[in-house]
């Protein structure tokens, strides 16, 4: 079932967010209606009651709202950056909570009460990409291929849901889709390698991510297998990428 509101799907995302950077905050409104929804179900599962769900979501709008009019944030990929502001917000009450609790007697405090105060909240959305090789690989793409994955691969929205957001077509969104989930992997691959490459190397090592998945030009091709030629450190790198090359 599609989380867009019909009437709400004339602008994409990035439309919207530019026109609530020129000061047009009614667009915001509209930003608001299309992704409260995935935020309340977000801090839902961060908040210990609905009325701490209603502040977290209130208060991270109000943070990417002040974000963009101050020129910053995001140009398409609104849902992922307001979700990380969300949860960025609940992590730092929950931190706070912590520190005033600890304070206290705590002698009497067990069973699921003491686990709250020990065991972090588990973002299911993000919970494959936090902390982990893919995260920095994810972080590595271009903001557009950030939000076509974000609704495909992590909430799991088809072509048609994420078509209004990115102003495309469905069939665009499949085509943008499959060249993002190529970037990913190409990143993920890259992410592996020493971030220490010798300058000699660099330009090579730089592209073996590419190299593995077969997405480099001819010209460019050539160069990095000269390099290996000569080079038995990238080689024992190119190795080591060929084996996590999913």
């Amino acid at each position: 079932m599609s989380t867009v509101p019909a009437d709400l799907t004339g602008k994409s995302d990035a439309e919207l967010i530019a026109e609530v950077r020129d000061g047009k905050i009614a667009s915001y409104g509209t930003l608001y209606e299309r992704h409260a929804g995935a935020a309340h179900n977000l801090a839902r599962q961060l908040a210990r009651s609905s009325s701490e769900a209603d502040d977290l979501v209130s208060e991270a709008f109000a943070k990417v709202l002040d974000t963009l009019r101050g020129g910053k944030g995001p140009d398409a990929a609104f849902r992922a950056y307001l979700l990380t502001a969300l949860r960025h917000t609940a992590y730092d009450k929950t931190r706070k909570d912590k520190r005033v609790d600890l304070n206290e007697d705590m002698s009497d405090v067990g069973g699921a009460v003491g686990e709250a105060l020990t065991v972090p909240f588990s973002d299911t959305a993000v919970a494959g990409l936090e902390r982990t090789l893919a995260a920095k690989a994810f972080a590595r793409l271009p903001e557009r291929w950030q939000a076509v994955l974000w609704h495909t691969e992590i909430e799991g929205q088809n072509p048609a849901e994420v078509a209004p957001l990115l102003g495309l077509t469905a069939n665009g969104v499949s085509a943008l889709a499959y060249r993002a989930r190529e970037g990913l992997r190409q990143a993920y691959l890259q992410v592996h390698l020493a971030e220490n490459s010798g300058e000699r190397c660099r330009a090579s090592a730089d592209k073996l991510g590419a190299w593995t998945r077969d997405g480099l030009s001819k010209r460019e091709r050539a160069q990095v297998e000269s390099h290996l030629d000569e080079c038995e450190k990238c080689r024992a790198l190119a190795a080591e990428l060929a084996d996590v090359n999913p």
